[in-house]
């Protein structure tokens, strides 16, 4: 009974989801990611090969597990390639 009770007076909370831009795309997440989560989340293969540009400034990969992503900002995906001249 005192169970029952308790589980009635708790509310749930619907996990929210926030509107961010990924390479100029509209992207629905779940609130509270940083960027190191949000590497996994959209499945980036190699994320030791990317760089991340968040609202304008590149992020050092240090401070991506401790770097927020919010509503609204834009994220840029950067990919370097190597490459040399044709002879």
């Amino acid at each position: 009974m005192i169970l029952n009770r308790r589980l009635q007076d708790f509310e749930f909370r619907k996990e929210e989801a926030v509107k961010i831009k990924i390479n100029d795309a509209v992207v629905e997440i779940t609130d509270g990611l940083t960027i190191a989560g949000l590497l996994a989340h959209q499945k980036v293969k190699m994320p030791d090969m990317v760089s991340v540009q968040l609202n304008g400034t590149i992020v050092e990969r240090d401070q991506y597990p401790g770097t927020p992503v919010s509503e609204n900002d834009a994220v840029e995906f950067l990919y370097f390639m190597g490459g040399g001249c044709i002879r």
